[in-house]
């Protein structure tokens, strides 16, 4: 397969990318390195991305950014933070990549606890991982040629346990067997319109 992973040099990213190599053909995109670069948060970048990949079996999103701040603190500017990139920009890898994917390819979208569970800091977050899941579910009916569209939402993951922990009480750390087995499942499985949530 022909794999595009979209934030492939990431905490995550770099485990998915490292796992799909050992058989697949991989291009890692990032917004300042990788085999090709680019900025989700601009539409006209993402095409031109995907003039430079051609053809695609497979598109992951581990990408996209949303402020935290507490609520009270929070500016209209900020939300549009999250808007235009984790949610706007993986909605346009999906509206522009199905012309890039072979048939019965698929799009996995990244998401996360959030949507479900969320903590403080985090009104902006949240709002953008809900809204990804719906458009996921109602876009995944209509796709054309067989191609699936999934999203994988995880809880704190082992590699950033670290950095995130204190956001996060009481909270058990996602192995990252457990996160690249996620998007295996979304890549080499079958489902459709799935939200492939691994929290514990």
């Amino acid at each position: 397969m022909k794999i595009l992973i979209v934030g492939g040099n990431g905490t995550i990213g770099k485990r998915v990318s490292r796992h799909f190599s050992a058989k697949d053909e991989v291009l890692i995109a990032g917004r300042t390195k990788g085999d090709v670069t680019v900025d989700i948060a601009d539409s006209s970048s993402i095409q031109q991305m995907f003039e430079k990949t051609g053809q695609l079996d497979a598109i992951i999103c581990i990408a996209g950014e949303a402020k935290w701040a507490d609520f009270k603190d929070l500016t209209e500017e900020d939300y549009y933070i999250g808007l235009k990139s984790k949610l706007m920009g993986q909605v346009n890898l999906v509206r522009i990549g199905q012309h890039y994917l072979n048939p019965k390819g698929s799009i996995t979208l990244s998401t996360g606890i959030l949507a479900d569970d969320p903590v403080v800091k985090t009104a902006s977050a949240a709002m953008v991982n809900g809204g990804i899941h719906s458009f996921a579910q109602a876009a995944a009916l209509e796709l054309e040629n067989g191609i699936r569209l999934n999203v994988v939402s995880l809880g704190m993951v082992e590699d950033a346990y670290d950095k995130y922990k204190d956001y996060f009480p009481g909270h058990n750390p996602i192995p990252m067997n457990k996160v690249v087995n996620a998007y295996v499942r979304s890549v080499k499985g079958k489902g459709n319109g799935e939200i492939i949530r691994i929290y514990e």
